[in-house]
């Protein structure tokens, strides 16, 4: 069911979730490059391996079936491309078909008169509607109506880490932020970094503070910011997660240097795969591309895997969860009629076909599309899927990635501080006034 943007995107019950749900690169590599000449549509996505293959393989079936209606694709990396795909909307030359995660981008997009109502279209088209994962619904719909159409899969942010490495200094899996903190001196002395991160990229930093405020203080604190309270993010309980940050940075938690670090280059990937860090907080894509680029790492059960850890005294509930409910394809409202049905046919019968979804799976995501139990159950990465698919339904509230579900000036202003926190150039307190003097913009 679809349900407004400003109440169900952050706090909406993952309860109800089918087997089946979805994982997308949120950090790509790959330097961008366009495909396949002589298309009347046009279509940006992220690149990067293994989710560029899967993307890219719709595309290419789609165009061999309509040779008269032919998509042509273009792909960037994650940072690029935000900055990107912003730049065109904005100067009127965007892709036919837009990627993107929804949220507070997509409504800044509807509230310009840029993308296209849906509305009507899924109306006619309700089993395709029907098809899709309900609460992927949230974060493509503005003001009560349908501006995207949910793609992919879905992607809670976990806590990876080695198993090897654990077993090498000997010690256990955090199961409360006070573990965390006592691994850190422990790995440290062996020479490993407690945590990798691919700090210069941002957004990564930005899902230490998703969690811990769930966790501190439970889902309502950041709904507080979304919905425009004053001083929201001066709340008690947003305080003690920005001071336990810098707590964490303050006792060398994080690789030396992360600050340099990208996640579009997938180093922060290598770090613990490699051994060279012990842990990393990140999307359920991570563990396709620890599989592709890993070796045995994955195969050889090396990598493990868990939900974030409580915080004592904390108001949250440890099966919360936070990421993307999906991936979103929109319509330009710039585009002409004849590449706004061929966009439309795309999303009707191209998107998340049979063998995506199947690809998908391959990749160890679980794609939003229902009835794929069966799937799931025989892929090689059961085991994790199953996981993934227990965090996302049993989750009281899964929270939008916050750059997402924030207009594009507050999460900019977000994702600067969020910097500035991390290198502890500004303080708890300086950070909460600097975003509380865009709340609401």
């Amino acid at each position: 069911m679809a349900v407004p943007l400003s109440r169900r995107t952050l706090l909406g019950l993952a309860a109800g979730l089918p087997v089946s749900a979805a994982l997308t690169a949120c950090g790509t590599s790959g330097p961008g490059k366009s495909g396949g000449g002589g298309g009347k549509a046009t279509y940006w996505y992220l690149s990067g391996q293994p989710q560029e293959d899967v993307r890219t393989g719709a595309v290419e079936r789609y165009n061999e079936a309509n040779p008269k209606g032919r998509i042509t694709p273009t792909t960037f990396q994650n940072d690029a491309y935000k900055t990107k795909i912003k730049t065109a909307i904005g100067a009127g030359q965007a892709p036919t078909i837009i990627w993107g995660w929804g949220g507070g981008t997509l409504r800044s997009y509807v509230e310009a008169g840029q993308v296209e109502d849906l509305t009507s279209w899924f109306d006619e088209n309700a089993e395709i509607k029907k098809r899709l994962f309900p609460s992927s619904f949230g974060a493509a719909t503005v003001d009560g109506k349908i501006y995207a159409m949910p793609c992919e899969t879905v992607e809670p942010v976990v806590l990876f880490y080695n198993k090897k490495v654990f077993d090498q200094v000997g010690v256990e899996p955090p199961e409360s932020w006070d573990d965390i903190m006592a691994l850190v001196p422990k790995f440290n002395a062996k020479g490993i970094a407690p945590f990798s991160l691919g700090g210069q990229s941002r957004w990564t930093n930005m899902m230490w503070l998703e969690f811990l405020f769930d966790r501190i203080g439970g889902p309502e604190v950041f709904q507080a910011v979304f919905d425009g309270e004053k001083d929201a993010w001066s709340h008690p309980a947003a305080i003690e997660a920005l001071t336990k940050v810098q707590e964490l940075v303050k006792a060398d938690g994080f690789i030396k240097g992360f600050s340099s670090i990208t996640a579009d280059s997938n180093a922060d990937q290598a770090l613990l795969h490699t051994g060279k860090a012990a842990m990393m907080l990140h999307g359920t894509w991570t563990y396709g591309i620890q599989q592709a680029d890993g070796g045995d790492f994955v195969s050889s059960g090396g990598l493990g895997f868990m939900n974030f850890p409580t915080v004592e005294g904390g108001k949250g509930d440890p099966g919360n969860t936070v990421g993307n409910p999906a991936q979103y394809l929109s319509i330009s409202s710039k585009a002409d009629a004849e590449q706004k049905k061929i966009a439309k046919d795309f999303f009707a019968t191209g998107v998340l076909a049979d063998e995506e979804v199947k690809e998908w799976i391959d990749n160890g995501s679980v794609p939003i599309v229902q009835g794929t139990e069966k799937l799931l159950a025989q892929s090689e990465s059961a085991e994790f899927l199953q996981f993934t698919y227990d965090i996302a339904s049993n989750a009281k509230s899964f929270g939008q990635s916050w750059d997402q579900a924030l207009s594009p000036t507050a999460a900019e202003t977000l994702l600067d501080n969020i910097v500035k926190l991390f290198q502890l150039a500004v303080s708890p307190r300086q950070f909460a006034d600097n975003l509380n003097a865009v709340i609401g913009k």
